[in-house]
């Protein structure tokens, strides 16, 4: 191993024979510097010494005095002398397990009879510590003491490669709606789950030979040796959780993925225990998902819409739908506006439905793109239809969490509409309720640049969120929407037919407009109407259409106007 540096790297060997000690001295000699030891004592007091020149310790296990588990267990105590890699020479495997418990880089075994092989795991443990970053600041997470991600990566990779006979499982744990501790316990109770979860993890992996780290704010990553039961090792970690919190529970949700596949990537069989793991996020009933076949099948698909997104923007596969909206106070229920909705035409899979692709764009961070085609169709047809029939049908688009983010949005959409030579006004861009909740001050500063520019506000799903009264009385908007689990069963109590009722003066009292989606029989047209909805959309007026079914639509509003102006003439 070349350094590049005149100074050679040093190596001490700690090797109780002599001929031993010459093999590998022999092995090394080229590219570092041997120092010796021949037993535990004398490598104690060596490596002490040299502790800020020491790049590896090659360490044999049976030796007087004090043996080389004794040496790793002192190593492992002290914070500067646990980074110093060690390899471990020993003819006996089944003390693998407990060296790698103790901090063992790699095994070496005895006799000394592949010098080319000793010598490339020895380039590969220096190369790896020092290549990687491997000190304080990237090894340990500040808060947890925990592995960090990308150290986790790297050493549950190189433990693979001179570690790989046993079958080992990845463990995802995470915990459901953790921002709601820290913002109704605090910032400190919060970081005492995620100390607790960690301390637990650690000693867990320690005890079954693995390694623990944390992946993210509240994600915990365990690589342990197949055979331990989820379930238990997830009521070992929840112990004594419930006792750090004033009258709140922890609830936790693990995804494993057994015996993982090591012709994947490390990142990649963490990526199967996520998946495993956000199957049931949400859920309180459940909190352990193994990954199998379905969720491989599910995987497989979701990677496959991923990489044909871009064909199939580019090719015209994401074709709009548009559901009719009518306005039903007057003396005639009229077409109001439509709602724009998007479906993948895809060439070899079919007809998807938005719910196939949607949240898979959204949680890759692709559903920008997709939005702003939807924008730029939606808008020529706009524009096509106001000089084919004259009539202004405004149609609304949705607005997602992740294009609240973007840069200059208001400017973007504004380009938009210009290009295709329509008012803003006809464009009604939908955003739903939970975007709010994730990040109001962002959210209320884009919604004022968009209204500023001429754009009117539907409010999607309103009364699903918590902060619904909160967000309505700060967010400037033009129509609120209500949620379609109240229409649902509007019909069958007083308690959803009250919740309305009392969305509805809300919305007066604001004196915007309310569109009720989801309507789908003549008893909730009737009853809508009667608590003074101004617009209801669903099946009982019509399905989602082509732009072409569409038009009729339109041209059948156009003749009932024509017919009410003969009727005002005459």
């Amino acid at each position: 191993m070349d350094s590049g540096l005149d100074v050679k790297r040093k190596i001490l060997i700690v090797e109780d024979e002599p001929i031993n000690r010459k093999i590998l001295e022999n092995i090394i000699k080229k590219d570092y510097e041997g120092i010796f030891a021949r037993d535990g004592v004398e490598a104690i007091e060596l490596i002490r010494d040299n502790s800020d020149t020491l790049s590896l310790v090659l360490l044999d296990l049976m030796m007087p005095d004090m043996d080389g588990f004794e040496v790793l267990e002192f190593m492992r105590e002290d914070k500067v002398l646990k980074l110093i890699p060690v390899i471990v020479c020993t003819s006996e495997k089944q003390a693998e397990i407990k060296c790698f418990q103790l901090g063992a880089a790699d095994f070496i075994t005895k006799p000394y009879d592949h010098p080319a092989v000793i010598k490339a795991r020895i380039d590969r443990a220096i190369e790896f510590r020092e290549g990687r970053g491997l000190i304080h600041a990237t090894q340990n997470d500040s808060l947890t003491g925990l592995l960090t991600h990308d150290f986790f990566m790297e050493y549950s990779h190189f433990r693979d490669l001179h570690y790989n006979n046993h079958d080992m499982d990845a463990i995802v744990l995470n915990i459901n709606r953790f921002h709601l501790i820290n913002e109704l316990q605090g910032r400190r109770a919060g970081d005492d789950v995620l100390i607790k979860i960690a301390d637990s993890a650690k000693r867990i992996s320690e005890e079954k030979g693995g390694i623990a780290g944390r992946g993210g704010a509240d994600e915990f990553m365990l690589y342990l040796p197949s055979g331990s039961d989820p379930t238990e090792l997830l009521g070992k970690i929840e112990e004594g959780l419930q006792d750090l919190l004033n009258n709140s529970r922890v609830y936790l949700r693990m995804g494993v993925y057994k015996k993982v596949n090591r012709d994947l990537s490390v990142e990649h069989r963490f990526d199967r225990a996520r998946v495993a793991c956000n199957s049931i996020r949400g859920s309180y009933n459940e909190k352990l998902a193994v990954y199998d076949e379905e969720m491989n099948e599910k995987e497989t698909l979701n990677e496959r819409l991923i990489n044909d997104m871009e064909a199939g923007i580019e090719e015209g596969q994401f074709k709009i739908y548009y559901q009719p909206k009518y306005a039903i106070q007057g003396e005639r229920d009229s077409l109001y506006s439509a709602e724009a909705l998007v479906r993948w035409e895809h060439p070899e899979l079919g007809l998807l439905r938005p719910d196939k692709f949607i949240p898979l764009f959204e949680e890759n961070g692709l559903i920008h793109k997709l939005d702003h085609y939807v924008w730029d169709e939606v808008s020529k047809q706009i524009g096509e239809w106001m000089v084919k029939y004259d009539l202004k049908i405004p149609v609304s688009v949705n607005v997602s969490r992740v294009d609240i983010g973007a840069p200059d949005l208001e400017e973007e959409i504004f380009t938009v509409v210009q290009n295709n030579w329509i008012s803003p006004g006809m464009l009604n861009l939908e955003i739903t309720e939970s975007a709010y909740t994730e990040n109001s001050d962002q959210i209320i500063k884009v919604v004022k640049g968009l209204r500023e520019r001429g754009f009117a506000i539907e409010m999607d799903d309103f009364g699903t969120g918590y902060s619904s009264l909160n967000m309505i009385t700060s967010l400037p908007i033009d129509i609120l929407k209500l949620d379609m689990q109240f229409v649902k069963n509007i019909h069958e109590g007083n308690k959803d037919m009250k919740m309305v009722e009392l969305m509805m003066d809300v919305a007066r009292s604001l004196k915007v407009k309310v569109v009720a989606e989801g309507v789908e029989t003549r008893e909730q047209y009737d009853l809508l109407k009667k608590a003074g909805c101004d617009v209801i959309q669903g099946f009982y007026f019509s399905m989602p259409c082509a732009g072409p079914e569409f038009e009729k639509l339109i041209e059948k509003e156009n003749e009932e106007l024509a017919r009410e102006v003969e009727e005002a003439l005459a």
